[in-house]
């Protein structure tokens, strides 16, 4: 599988090669220069697999040929074994024909959880194979800072740095942000809205020649492998209501596109016909954090 820039202009990359680069030098996406489709046997298939084996099966199309599928199931066992529901992503009928998926079983109890320690798993076995170290710099409105911190606290190869909107976040978030004492991660509060975060992410980006002095990656939405580690709770649910054979909507509740993006990039793999996969999109734009019974 072979990446492109949405903007054209930046190398083409392998899927670790993504992983580790985060945001392209052209200040574009990466993307698979083709997607990756399933049959309907290929389907069928996957809809008596445990959660963590059916999220390998996914990303072993992403990720090939840099790691395999064996590979996979034991970096996603790994990262779904903290997860306090043996279904990982358990499905709460609502009423008839609306079900709830339940993403707020993590360590954080936050949707993120679900790509974020895929995320920690797979960059220590890059970064392990390459004998290397990179610094993750991210941007949070609280959700996002608090998962990624989880997943790659104590990781030797990794070092973190989230910048977050000062008195702007939950209290909940805050302090799993800010009360981790491994010296890997670094918490700043940044005078400002999530944008201004972001802004400056960006901005350090945009520094080539510092980017790779420094050796930055990311782990928000504009990191592809973060986007393919969301896709299988789509495809799961799908499976889990009848698709391929029949046709599933979606409402997310997001502002933020990335997680909307893995529901496309999930149909996109789907057999033509009869669609997997159709989704609709309600947006909000605080996510109040799930508490546990």
């Amino acid at each position: 599988m072979r990446y492109i820039s949405t903007r054209g202009n930046a190398p083409v990359l392998s899927f670790s090669d993504v992983l580790l680069t985060g945001l392209a030098e052209d200040g574009g996406l990466y993307l698979p220069e083709t997607w990756p489709e399933f049959s309907l046997a290929d389907w069928q298939a996957m809809r008596a697999l445990p959660y963590p084996e059916l999220a390998a099966r996914i990303l072993a199309r992403f990720a090939a040929p840099d790691i395999d599928e064996e590979t996979l199931k034991t970096l996603c066992a790994k990262a779904y074994a903290g997860f306090d529901h043996p279904a990982i992503v358990p499905l709460t009928q609502v009423e008839d024909g609306l079900f709830v998926q339940e993403l707020f079983h993590g360590p954080t109890l936050a949707f993120k959880d679900m790509a974020m320690q895929v995320l920690g798993q797979l960059f220590e076995h890059v970064l392990t194979q390459r004998d290397d170290h990179v610094t993750i710099v991210g941007a949070t409105s609280g959700d996002t800072g608090s998962a990624a911190i989880e997943a790659c606290r104590g990781r030797k190869r990794l070092s973190v740095i989230i910048l977050h909107p000062k008195g702007r976040t939950s209290e909940v978030q805050r302090r799993q942000m800010t009360t981790v004492r491994e010296p890997n991660v670094t918490n700043l509060a940044v005078e400002g809205t999530f944008d201004d975060c972001q802004d400056l992410v960006k901005g350090l980006f945009a520094d080539i020649p510092f980017r790779r002095e420094m050796h930055l990656s990311a782990v928000n939405s504009i990191n592809w492998a973060r986007i393919a580690a969301q896709i299988p709770y789509y495809v799961h649910a799908a499976l889990a209501l009848g698709a391929p054979e029949r046709e599933v909507s979606f409402a997310v509740p997001t502002g933020n596109f990335g997680n909307i993006l893995a529901a496309w990039a999930a149909r996109k793999n789907g057999p033509a016909h009869p669609p997997a996969l159709r989704r609709v999109q309600s947006e909000r734009y605080s996510d109040p954090v799930p508490q546990r019974q």
